[in-house]
């Protein structure tokens, strides 16, 4: 029996992983829950499950009685919790993930944030503590499961993208479209940053990123191509030229299970098999720059280091709450990343300490530069 915490229960990865557990309900205890605001599924999910600790966003006088209150940080490092499961967007998981680390716990990553912003720190925690980051995405899981029970250095990775809503849109359109059509994603459901982040190919970069760190493989041998399908998730191409590739229906909740799982397989009647009884194409296509520049100034800023990819990370979330919200146009996400990188000054990233600061002062920054009139 593992007894796991869930980070970000209500939001979409959180709710999936929710699944996963009832589908083996003799191999799952759920100790911990934290949520943000949505209080009703909230509440649904505690009465369900049972935790023994709970955590959300600004919660009601009498909010799940007889439950106790513990703030995520605390939470993932208590001594009956087996896995940690962080499913929280933006720098949310950085803290918990980090403290849980070094607490010698298995970490289910499906957080970008925290890897990019402190990817040097979360692989020390790792290494020094004992501890397991297990990735949840279904990129870096892809590559994950082609590199089992190989020995030889990886040559080359190759990531896929769907390309999102816009793939085929001229770049002179992109200046007028509207939340409602990025977030219409052709083929994954996902929670609304992600999936802005997947229009502008901010998602993708950060995966590049993710996997680098996870990988231990250099920024010239990842390759990022368009795979509209998005059945292969990802391949891996080794020293003599031959290329494992990892496929299925695009469903969340194979790369989590087999995250909690690790290193065994289990059957789930509830999560799709590939299709095989109808004819079906794979395509792929190269990555226009001139469609996604957020990708190259991303992969730019993590080459960078320092506290760059924090500034990258709390800038696109600034930016992308500000589009869904309506204050800024679709293209502004570059625009308002871009100046706030342009606006830093480099500074060392050796510890969380600095890397909150850099966070707060591209928070800061990156607010103040979406407010502007163009």
């Amino acid at each position: 029996m593992k007894r796991i915490v869930v980070l970000g229960s209500t939001g979409s990865i959180g709710c999936q992983t929710l699944d996963v557990v009832r589908a083996f309900p003799d191999h799952f205890q759920v100790v911990g829950l934290a949520a943000g605001r949505n209080l009703d599924l909230f509440a649904k999910q505690i009465a369900e499950f049972s935790p023994n600790h709970v955590w959300c966003i600004d919660p009601p006088h009498g909010f799940a009685p007889g439950v106790a209150f513990t703030a995520m940080e605390e939470m993932v490092c208590l001594p009956e919790v087996d896995v940690v499961m962080v499913a929280t967007t933006g720098m949310a998981g950085l803290v918990p993930t980090i403290n849980a680390l070094q607490q010698g716990k298995t970490v289910a990553l499906s957080n970008k944030e925290p890897i990019v912003m402190a990817g040097h720190l979360i692989k020390k925690c790792e290494a020094q503590h004992g501890g397991a980051l297990h990735p949840v995405d279904s990129e870096p899981s892809a590559i994950w499961q082609c590199i089992q029970g190989e020995k030889q250095d990886i040559r080359r990775l190759i990531i896929t993208a769907s390309g999102g809503p816009f793939r085929d849109f001229p770049v002179e359109e992109l200046e007028t479209v509207t939340p409602a059509q990025a977030l219409r994603h052709p083929t994954w459901e996902m929670g609304r940053k992600i999936t802005i982040d997947s229009a502008t190919m901010m998602n993708k970069a950060f995966e590049v990123i993710e996997s680098h760190w996870l990988f231990g493989v250099g920024w010239g041998d990842i390759e990022v191509v368009v795979h509209p399908q998005s059945t292969i998730h990802s391949m891996v191409e080794f020293a003599d030229g031959s290329v494992k590739a990892q496929l299925g229906p695009p469903n969340m909740r194979l790369p989590i299970q087999y995250s909690l799982f690790y290193p065994d397989r289990m059957q789930n009647r509830d999560i799709p098999r590939l299709p095989t009884d109808s004819p079906y194409s794979l395509d792929f296509r190269p990555l226009d720059p001139s469609l996604y520049p957020c990708f190259g100034l991303a992969i730019d800023a993590a080459k960078k280091g320092g506290s760059y990819p924090a500034v990258l990370s709390a800038a696109d979330e600034v930016a992308v709450n500000a589009f869904l919200d309506g204050k800024i146009k679709f293209t502004d996400i570059y625009r308002v990343v871009e100046q706030v990188l342009s606006d830093h000054q480099c500074a060392p990233a050796d510890n969380i300490e600095d890397l909150l600061a850099a966070d707060t002062w591209a928070t800061e920054r990156a607010t103040a530069v979406a407010g502007k009139p163009r």
